[in-house]
């Protein structure tokens, strides 16, 4: 029996697993993503050798790539306009200065940590392991007794920096001889991959939003196919960017923000005021494919880096989860008036996941010099992310929240109490609803 075959079968064991006891293990500190990536070291070639990226690697890069192709597309669908108005400050403080700041300090603190990177891959570095992703944690951003302010802002945030790192990420690969970029050049990267990406993008999106609409005012489209048309503009607005050697990932998540604001600007009237369920056949398929995504990064890179562990990739991968991420952020929260708990709160949740994932096997397809350290590097780091943001994510949530409902008891002008409208929030890899029958 091939390996293929094997592969397929323990993926659809530990998924069917997993999802038969999803309630259960939603009372206890093990998180999904807990889960899926042990049993990727259990099934990579550290322990079973069933999955290998050496044999299956084409397979694998193809998967992690529509995943995070759909998860851009979606995180973008929900993100609206009013949240960056009502509670704004918070995610545009995060995202215009924190952002940025994350990927300064992860490039610096990786200058003499990682001897033997280039000053660009040193800087690649620190771009793949800046975005978020909260479904890791997601206790900590849908817990009600966590202030909506505090909930609101991560979500946006976490929607939002995975697009906005790519074209950082894209620019170090241009400076880096060698790679594919770096023959088009750090303009033709610019023209192609962010301008001509974008324009395509923006141009999918509403024309694809505004053909739903249409058609749902029709009345010629079902609510099942209403579904399935969703990741098919995705895909569409993916693949015209790849055939013109531009960024897909740019356009599918340029993509989301157009497609959504379409389908919102123009609901057809007996719709409004009913909720809107067109997204999530693709929100449902996003989380499945992300599940399996960290099944094959345990297999393929956590798994092999574990055998070749240094303490300065340890140290690395510590500092990343804590003074790359907290620093920065209490820096983009300076004068905001949120109080030192709720910074710290803030700061701490900002779980590696799926982006700094695919990001760096997009290096490793690059034949990057300095790829088998860079990739121990953020396999570490994502590791230990899954682990200590999955078993924090409901103690602390729960500790914040005794707080915030103190502090507010003796304080009226708490800023951690404006209002906001909360944005819907992703559910990829998140714990099951506990109240679900």
């Amino acid at each position: 029996m091939s390996s293929g075959v094997w592969t397929g079968a323990a993926v659809a064991a530990v998924t069917a697993a997993y999802a038969l006891s999803s309630r259960r293990l939603s009372t206890t500190p093990i998180s999904s993503g807990m889960v899926f990536v042990a049993s990727g070291i259990l099934i990579g070639p550290a322990v079973l050798d069933i999955v290998d990226l050496a044999h299956d690697a084409a397979p694998i890069v193809a998967l992690l790539e529509i995943t995070l192709g759909l998860v851009l597309f979606t995180d973008a669908m929900t993100v609206r306009r009013r949240d960056l108005r009502t509670g704004g400050f918070l995610p545009g403080r995060l995202l215009g200065i924190g952002l940025p700041l994350s990927i300064g300090a992860g490039w610096l603190l990786a200058w003499p940590l990682l001897p033997g990177l280039t000053m660009w891959e040193l800087a690649l570095v620190g771009a793949i392991l800046a975005p978020t992703d909260a479904a890791l944690g997601k206790t900590a951003i849908t817990h009600p007794r966590v202030p909506a302010l505090v909930r609101h802002g991560l979500n946006v945030e976490s929607g939002l920096n995975d697009g906005m790192v790519l074209p950082f990420f894209l620019l170090f690969l241009a400076a880096i001889p060698g790679t594919h970029y770096a023959e088009e050049g750090v303009v033709g990267v610019f023209w192609r991959a962010l301008v001509l990406s974008t324009a395509l993008g923006l141009l999918v999106g509403w024309v694809g939003g505004r053909l739903l609409q249409w058609s749902r005012a029709k009345g010629w489209v079902t609510r099942e196919w209403r579904q399935v048309y969703l990741p098919a503009v995705a895909a569409g607005a993916y693949e015209l960017a790849v055939v013109t050697d531009g960024s897909g990932f740019i356009a599918a998540w340029v993509a989301g923000f157009a497609c959504g604001f379409a389908l919102r600007r123009h609901r057809i009237e007996k719709d409004r005021g009913q909720p809107d369920h067109t997204a999530e056949f693709t929100e449902n398929l996003g989380e499945l494919l992300a599940a399996i995504s960290l099944l094959v990064f345990g297999a393929v890179l956590l798994g092999p880096a574990l055998e070749h562990l240094s303490w300065r990739i340890i140290l690395y991968a510590v500092l990343s989860l804590t003074v790359v991420r907290m620093l920065p952020v209490a820096l983009s929260l300076a004068g905001s008036g949120l109080r030192l708990p709720t910074v710290a709160y803030i700061g701490w949740f900002g779980p590696r996941g799926l982006a700094s994932v695919v990001l760096a096997l997009l290096v490793v397809e690059e034949h990057v010099p300095g790829v088998e350290l860079l990739g121990q590097v953020v396999a570490i780091t994502v590791g230990l992310s899954v682990l200590l943001h999955g078993i924090s994510a409901v103690s602390l949530a729960e500790r914040y929240g005794r707080w915030h409902e103190k502090a507010s008891a003796t304080s009226r002008d708490l800023r951690e109490g404006s209002p906001v409208l909360d944005t819907p929030v992703r559910g990829r890899l998140g714990r099951p609803d506990q109240t679900e029958t």
